[in-house]
């Protein structure tokens, strides 16, 4: 393809044609690229692993642009507090938990022991 030259959209209807008439024809990736002349046979393979993983419905977003790799939004100040008290309050209770369990343990196996 010419530099400056727009790349080739296809629909997601034809997107769906190619990928089913390829399964229901027992057609490889070439051979279905050929039928429906696309030049790269890779886009057919690339519709038909989305296909299979997605669904028809993964065949209609919108798949152009490098994705985000940015740093997520920090939080605020008062949200990062929060979060930091619910983590310890949480991590006391567990403790607690855990030490009523092995007390409730303990008791059960020394009325065991009784009977």
């Amino acid at each position: 393809m010419p530099k400056g030259q727009p790349k080739k959209r296809y629909s997601p209807e034809f997107k769906i044609k190619v990928i089913e008439t390829m399964h229901n024809e027992g057609l490889s990736h070439r051979e279905a690229a050929r039928k429906f002349e696309i030049p790269a046979h890779n886009s057919v393979a690339k519709w038909e692993r989305i296909y299979l993983e997605e669904g028809k419905e993964g065949l209609c977003i919108e798949r152009r642009g490098r994705k985000s790799t940015g740093r997520p939004p920090k939080l605020g100040k008062k949200v990062e507090e929060d979060l930091i008290a619910e983590v310890q309050r949480l991590r006391a209770e567990n403790a607690y938990l855990k030490k009523l369990n092995a007390l409730v343990s303990e008791r059960v196996r020394q009325e065991k022991n009784h009977k």
